[in-house]
């Protein structure tokens, strides 16, 4: 009883529905200790942002962090993920195979932020940068900006220390509204002139785009007028 008590907790603080560890056959409990792994790179990258963004707020006398968000893929998300690109439904693979099982958002208010944040992070000596992926000075055919890194972070634990990967995006507060909107738009189905749609978002994004850098050179006007 204790036990199963105590696994309700897991699932409550990792987020796991209990009705999706049965996805891995047979491996119920190494599902519950991937994820609890996973949770805990997650808790451990956004705390250095935190840091980072709480420094900034005393050195620079502002936050360029507005605001920080994260996940875990699901497993049927992670499942159907490694059924899609040919590697086995375990455990072991999920962590060897994918690398955003874990996600942080991190959301600037300007584009520049995004840089020196992005800098400043993959500076300290225990983040190994993987890859880096920049969407803003290259963006997505349909419109998509955002600067994407996958890191290692290690996680220490009573008697190891494991080297985690997470996902990482930074993005300006319009562009992540952008990318909600398109997220939500693009599922719907049997959508009406969706070609139109489709170059309409793009449209959008681009304004955006252009808003982003116009507000970015009106906050410079004022901090050199001051």
């Amino acid at each position: 009883m204790l036990e199963q008590e105590l696994d309700t907790v897991l699932l409550d603080q990792i987020n796991l529905p209990a009705d999706e560890l049965h996805v891995f056959q047979n491996q119920e409990d190494e599902l519950i200790k991937m994820m609890m792994i996973y949770n805990c790179a997650i808790r451990r990258v956004k705390t250095k942002f935190q840091v980072l963004n709480d420094e900034l707020s005393i050195t620079r006398q502002r936050n360029p962090i507005e605001f920080i968000k994260s996940r875990i893929k699901q497993p049927k998300s992670i499942s159907s993920k490694l059924r899609r690109k040919g590697y086995p439904i375990t455990v072991e693979s999920a962590m060897g195979h994918l690398s955003d099982v874990a996600g942080i958002r991190v959301i600037c208010a300007f584009i520049d932020d995004i840089y020196k944040v992005a800098d400043m992070f993959t500076a300290q000596d225990d983040i190994e940068l993987i890859k880096r992926k920049d969407y803003i000075k290259n963006p997505k055919m349909n419109g998509y900006r955002s600067l994407h890194l996958i890191v290692e972070v290690p996680v220490f634990f009573s008697d190891h220390k494991e080297q985690v990967r997470v996902e990482v995006q930074i993005r300006t507060i319009a562009m992540d509204f952008w990318a909600s909107l398109e997220h939500q738009l693009k599922y719907k189905k049997d959508v009406e002139d969706a070609e139109n749609i489709i170059y309409e978002l793009r449209a959008c994004a681009d304004v955006i785009n252009r808003t982003d850098y116009h507000m970015q050179s009106l906050r410079d006007r004022i901090v050199e007028s001051t």
